[in-house]
């Protein structure tokens, strides 16, 4: 397992899902975590379960305001900032003509404009600590088009655009920014192929034919804020069972 000893990690939209299973592996590797979300009973629930190296902090990552302060706690609290995770999405489905001007920007606030706020929030402790890891947590709807989801499309092309110039641009400074993509991932957002018929037949046809679970994405994520990709930046990376790269075709046999 990656080694995270010592670190300090701030994890968005990280009381359930993908963030909480982001949350809990960077607990084991050792890292100090501040699980950060709008979720409060979730979140403080989970932060206690994880014990002392675990604290929660309510944000709502579209505020600038709460960014600075939720920053300065934790840089406060434990010295520094080593990783930032910007996991927090909303998800809305609805067809181009039936999407309304405010559902498109309550989808790019969080999604797109939270992930700004915290990658230029994070800069200058990263940099006083010597570089440091940012990870936004994209999609495969980051890397191609799919019917009824514009406004969550467009955001997760934007994460996927700003991590890689966030690369280029903190590379000198020591940071290292990637994105990871994830597929269908079981969680709130994503029901189990047992309940719904459309992610079955997506998993049905997966070169790895499982529906993937929080902990494929947290494992991807901990490798990436880890020593273990030192040379690592600007990357994009896939965790959806080769529905990207390598999809089955379901020929009759």
């Amino acid at each position: 397992m990656e080694d995270l000893k010592g670190k300090v990690a701030l994890v968005t939209g990280a009381a359930r899902g993908i963030g909480e299973g982001i949350a809990r592996a960077f607990v084991q590797a050792g890292s100090r975590v501040a699980i950060a979300d709008i979720l409060d009973e979730e979140g403080r629930a989970l932060a206690t379960s994880l014990g002392p190296q675990a604290r929660y902090c309510h944000l709502d990552v579209g505020d600038e305001t709460q960014w600075s302060a939720v920053v300065s706690q934790v840089v406060d609290a434990w010295g520094g900032l080593d990783v930032l995770v910007n996991n927090a999405a909303i998800l809305r489905f609805s067809r181009l003509a039936d999407t309304s001007l405010d559902d498109y920007l309550s989808v790019m606030r969080v999604n797109q404009v939270g992930t700004f706020l915290g990658m230029r929030a994070v800069v200058a402790p990263m940099v006083r600590r010597g570089g440091g890891s940012i990870v936004n947590i994209s999609s495969v709807d980051g890397m191609k088009g799919s019917n009824n989801l514009v406004s969550y499309a467009a955001s997760k092309w934007a994460v996927r655009g700003m991590t890689k110039v966030a690369a280029q641009e903190l590379g000198a400074q020591g940071i290292r920014v990637n994105s990871v993509h994830p597929g269908s991932i079981l969680s709130h957002m994503t029901p189990s192929p047992a309940d719904n018929p459309v992610v079955a037949d997506i998993v049905a046809n997966l070169a790895i034919p499982r529906i993937g679970l929080p902990a494929d994405v947290a494992d991807a994520v901990l490798f990436l804020a880890s020593a273990q990709s030192r040379y690592i930046t600007g990357c994009e990376l896939p965790v959806d069972g080769g529905f990207i790269n390598c999809r089955r075709i379901p020929f009759d046999a």
